[in-house]
């Protein structure tokens, strides 16, 4: 008798797909999580979680959008400006890091930077760079519209039954005095790069894994659904 002995065919390559047609191949993988299509789900991160949302609201899914476009603002616009791609105007959340920087302004954990980025008269939102792809008239506009970005995001994290987030990227930028960190480094879309207070992190596993589970704890705390 041996441990592989009491494995069922889906268990070995060669029984489960090798000798079987593609048409019959089935039952290699179960979801860890299930859910119905009147779930509310939101998704984050990376692009691929673009592609995601588009796949769930395709299927009929209940694709939760809590900062969708203005009235009469044309889909292919609004899709340039950051609305519906994700299930909340905050742009590309490329980091572990930058997850819980979100989950942290939106619990109330902690304090959003009042930092804004000017370029050629036009402001731009450093936590959000490319969201307006021409800037905003003021830094007001800027500050205004995060706040409503990151309610948005609160929402998200108050309702959704499941909450999808696509790991993009280790590099980050982050603001040394300040502590926060940045999804672009500063002075390439605009801003000024400042070589004392900008610092370059390549986050490893250790710290990816403790800071997304520590998002993750809390946001269950704010909703154990």
């Amino acid at each position: 008798m041996n441990p592989y002995e009491s494995l069922n065919s889906n268990a070995f390559w060669s029984q489960a797909v090798a000798r079987k047609s593609m048409f019959d191949i089935s039952g290699l993988w179960q979801p860890g999580i299930k859910f119905g299509p009147k779930s509310p789900v939101v998704t984050f991160g990376s692009c691929f979680a673009q592609h995601i949302g588009r796949a769930l609201k395709a299927r009929g899914f209940n694709w939760m959008n809590a900062e969708p476009k203005p009235a009469g603002l044309p889909e292919a616009t609004a899709q340039t400006y950051g609305y519906g791609v994700f299930s909340a105007r905050t742009g590309n959340i490329y980091t572990a890091g930058l997850l819980a920087q979100w989950v942290g302004w939106a619990l109330g954990d902690a304090t959003p930077p009042d930092e804004v980025w000017e370029k050629d008269g036009r402001f731009y939102d450093p936590f959000r760079p490319q969201i307006e792809p021409g800037g905003f008239a003021s830094a007001e506009e800027v500050r205004a519209s995060r706040e409503m970005a990151i309610e948005a995001f609160r929402k998200c994290i108050t309702e959704a039954r499941v909450f999808v987030f696509t790991l993009g990227l280790t590099e980050s930028w982050m603001n040394a005095p300040g502590g926060w960190e940045y999804p672009m480094c500063p002075g390439t879309v605009a801003g000024e790069f400042d070589a004392e207070a900008h610092v370059f992190v390549n986050q490893d596993y250790v710290s990816v894994r403790r800071v997304l589970v520590g998002a993750m704890r809390r946001m269950r705390e704010a909703n154990p659904k």
